[in-house]
């Protein structure tokens, strides 16, 4: 007689509380569209008791210590979405169920991989195919492409896992998808549950990922104070594979690795794009580039099966665990198994939502006390770097965890922000109308330079933002127009930098040699210049320290003296920018200290 363990529930918000859940002989469990939580472990006894997950069904565990047990399955989906030329990157959320131990297992693809027949039953997948090529209707998989990432090894050591091998958990693995794209996988086996460990070494890459049947929260991953002496600039590496490139052969792979990192306080996420396309302005494509992108952006909430690549600081061990995961689903906003934003359409309410919000071009956008502004550095259109610059009084002129990534791969012509000797794609500082940051150019060969900006975030309105070419003394406001320069090979460490104020060639000696001079008299309130030799002042800008605009004056005098009252002005640092008719310029700081 056949006894069935049967749980149905289906879009309505459920919780499943227990220190331990047992599923016995020819039971099941079946979740659908909800979170299930046990407190302790899950002992699938016997081959034949089975947990099905679908619709976005999650499984949290708690803190407790049994570890999960059983030869019977947990079943869960996720779907790879790229064509038989492309790599996904993945790690399974589950482990084979060979033995009867307690604890985690390594994945085995030809044991853990199966072919979805209908809402519980599921085949094996093949490995059956030709010219290298995976296939659907039936699932067969192409095990040449299926490699893992440890430390140790560099680029043309990748281990071989093919069909038979295995996968410790944590770990992850690459994986091309079938002809015709998209397929949906079905992982089965033992379900992973407490604390993971993966190893990383000095400068070395790992491969990795979200190794369970849930979500995984990138802030508690990249904040746990145990990953945080280890994880290289708190980035994660997502490979991104240019869908145009229709081949096997590695020279004519197009693809690169973006980046993902995110602050302490889980409102500022920071991602940057692969570089092997070019974008327009607003971030979209520019097919003018000659190839296209998939538009894929990484999230906070890490989804089911993910895998990604992270750098070591030191050596030693990350940890994943289960205080790291939550439910949220992957249709939602701020989880997606890396994939374009457009395929993400239907977006639910979930248990644990961050706040973040997201422009049209799915760009994420900063809290009012933040700037941010990135760059598309073109290379004669045929590829883009994009660089991020995020502004905020906490950051410092080190490395400021959380806000920053460093660069997974300098090109043979590429671009970055230079930091203490590192090569940065993303980077922050705290904001100052003097600020000059620095960029570090290399050319392999002459070509044309283009720098465009745009996701201006939190800046003024009329405020410049210049690229300045030092060897040539040129200003070239990125708010109103595009840069664009033609260079012999070589490499540029000292040429380029942003800036706020455009520095006249001319201004300090006619200034200094005038007597002109900028005064706070804090006793009267008063903000003073002093133009003795009656130079035509063009205007007078005020600015707090950062960057917005208080006041501009527009003069169009020669006075030799003039006055505002500074009553109204809270204590602090300000600056006083002021334009002569010839457009020379001078910038000084003065300190405003009201009396009370």
């Amino acid at each position: 007689m056949k006894h069935y363990y049967l749980l149905i529930v289906s879009l309505i918000a459920f919780q499943l509380s227990n220190a331990q859940l047992t599923v016995r002989n020819n039971a099941y469990v079946f979740a659908t569209d909800v979170v299930v939580y046990v407190e302790d472990d899950v002992n699938l006894t016997e081959s034949n008791s089975t947990f099905y997950l679908r619709d976005e069904a999650q499984l949290l565990q708690g803190p407790g210590n049994t570890g999960n047990s059983g030869l019977g399955r947990l079943s869960v989906y996720q779907e790879g979405n790229v064509d038989n030329f492309a790599y996904n990157y993945w790690c399974s959320p589950v482990g084979n169920v060979n033995a009867n131990t307690v604890g985690n297992r390594t994945f085995i693809p030809n044991t853990n991989f199966y072919d979805v027949v209908d809402l519980t039953n599921s085949n094996l997948a093949g490995y059956t195919t030709s010219n290298y090529n995976g296939t659907s209707a039936p699932l067969n998989i192409e095990q040449y492409w299926l490699w893992k990432y440890n430390p140790g090894t560099a680029y043309s050591e990748w281990d071989y896992v093919g069909q038979s091998g295995f996968v410790d958990a944590g770990y992850g693995f690459t994986m091309k998808g079938v002809i015709g794209g998209n397929q949906q996988y079905d992982f089965r086996g033992k379900p992973n549950e407490g604390e993971i460990s993966t190893a990383v070494g000095l400068g070395q890459e790992t491969l990795i990922g979200n190794p369970y049947p849930s979500a995984l929260d990138a802030l508690a991953f990249i904040h746990d104070p145990n990953n945080v002496p280890l994880l290289d600039s708190a980035t994660l590496y997502y490979w991104d594979h240019d869908p145009t490139a229709n081949s096997h052969v590695l020279v004519e792979y197009r693809g690169g690795y973006g980046t993902y990192t995110i602050d302490i306080t889980g409102t500022t996420e920071t991602y940057t794009p692969p570089t092997y396309d070019t974008y327009n302005a607003d971030g979209t494509l520019n097919t003018v580039g000659g190839a296209s992108t998939s538009g894929k952006i990484a999230r906070r909430y890490i989804p089911i099966g993910q895998g990604f690549m992270v750098r070591g600081l030191i050596a030693g061990n990350l940890l994943t665990s289960d205080s790291h995961r939550v439910f949220y689903r992957e249709s939602a906003a701020e989880s997606e198994f890396f994939r374009s934003a457009s395929q993400n359409t239907n977006v639910n309410s979930n248990q644990d939502n961050s706040g973040i919000q997201y422009n049209d071009q799915g760009l994420s956008i900063v809290p009012s006390d933040f700037k941010r502004f990135r760059l598309n550095i073109d290379f004669n259109d045929t590829y883009t770097r994009q660089l991020v610059q995020n502004f905020h009084y906490t950051a410092t002129p080190n490395e400021d965890y959380g806000l920053e990534s460093k660069i997974y791969q300098v090109l043979d012509s590429d671009i970055y922000w230079p930091q203490n000797g590192d090569k940065y794609v993303a980077q922050a500082n705290a904001y100052d109308l003097n600020l000059a940051i620095p960029l570090e150019l290399k050319l392999q060969q002459q070509q044309l330079i283009r720098f465009r900006i745009f996701d201006v975030q939190n800046f003024e309105t009329n405020q410049p933002i210049y690229v300045h070419d030092i060897e040539n003394d040129t200003y070239v406001n990125l708010q109103n127009q595009n840069f664009e320069i033609n260079l012999p090979a070589g490499d540029y460490s000292n040429r380029f930098e942003i800036t706020f104020v455009e520095a006249a060639t001319l201004s300090t000696e006619e200034f200094t040699d005038n007597s002109f001079n900028v005064l706070q008299n804090n006793n009267t309130s008063e903000l003073i210049v002093l133009n003795p030799k009656k130079l035509d002042i063009e205007s007078i800008k005020l600015y707090d320290v950062s960057g917005k605009l208080i006041f501009d004056k527009i003069v169009k005098a020669n006075n030799d003296r003039l006055s505002y009252s500074t009553k109204n002005l809270s204590d602090g640092v300000y600056l006083v920018q002021t334009t002569l008719s010839n457009s020379n310029i001078t910038t000084k700081k003065i300190i405003v200290s009201n009396k009370k």
